[in-house]
């Protein structure tokens, strides 16, 4: 899917905590961030939308939470999905052959991710764009409940987290996604930036990243905070938000950022002639 040169720079875990919302509409109004990824259902989450309702530039998408976070629905509906408390779990391997294997965990998942949707849908913000916490939208049930959900909702991109030499391991679900997404008629990036380097996306980064830009569409995606580390999210412990913070906001990031990539956007600007 190459439309030209476009750089995308997302937040992710936007709605997680306080900070990273702080650090969401700072990076946006003074630095180089373009969108951010909403976690619907996390204790920020109103506070984000309201952010993102002043900040009418800031491309806001889904993204989804199916490991390692709050779930939208209440344990009762969903009680092979997460804990009493209504957390998800971080047993990815395991879980993705739950819902592979076993319907009744499938029609649950089914269901969290509409409610995910619909709270997404309940804010009244455009939807920009669809990914998953920890990328589990590579998992391929996932994948298909998104794909047939979404349509309800607008969905019209999705993130294809495919990195630039990046892991072999990951190469036949990255085909899958994308062969999947090109028969769906969704949009998609060519490349991201921020998968090997996650938590650590500095100035130092971010320049090198911007000499060996690869063409075609590109989201370089981030996790900044005002604040790093566990106090941000008990998963994050060694994540120097922070120091993403301050990459998106230095000058001379931005001097890169206008050198080599000097037309940047959201998912929706493909479908607005931005290619």
């Amino acid at each position: 899917m190459t439309h030209g040169q476009l750089l995308i720079v997302t937040a992710d875990d936007f709605g997680l905590h306080h900070d990273i919302n702080e650090a969401v509409e700072r990076a946006h109004c003074q630095g180089i961030l373009n969108a951010a990824s909403l976690m619907v259902s996390s204790p920020a989450a109103a506070d984000a939308v309201e952010r993102a309702r002043r900040l009418p530039g800031l491309r806001v998408g889904l993204h989804l939470v199916l490991a390692d976070g709050v779930a939208t629905l209440p344990y009762d509906q969903i009680p092979d999905l997460v804990d009493a408390s209504g957390r998800f779990g971080s047993a990815m391997v395991r879980d993705g052959f739950r819902f592979f294997f076993l319907p009744r965990v499938r029609a649950q998942l089914a269901a969290e991710i509409r409610a995910q949707f619909e709270a997404f849908a309940a804010t009244g913000l455009p939807l920009d764009h669809v990914n998953a916490h920890k990328h589990f939208h590579l998992h391929p049930t996932v994948l298909s409940l998104i794909l047939s959900i979404g349509r309800d909702y607008g969905m019209r991109a999705v993130r294809l987290p495919r990195e630039a030499g990046g892991p072999l391991l990951l190469r036949p679900w990255l085909a899958l996604l994308r062969a999947r997404l090109q028969r769906a008629g969704i949009a998609y990036n060519d490349y991201v930036l921020g998968l090997s380097d996650t938590g650590a996306m500095d100035e130092a980064t971010l320049l090198a990243a911007f000499e060996q830009l690869p063409r075609g569409v590109v989201e370089m995606y981030l996790h900044p905070a005002v604040t790093s580390g566990a106090e941000v999210g008990a998963s994050m412990t060694g994540y120097r938000h922070a120091d993403e913070l301050a990459a998106l906001l230095s000058p001379r990031v931005r001097a890169a950022a206008d050198r080599f990539a000097p037309r940047r956007g959201g998912f929706t600007d493909l479908h607005a002639g931005l290619r």
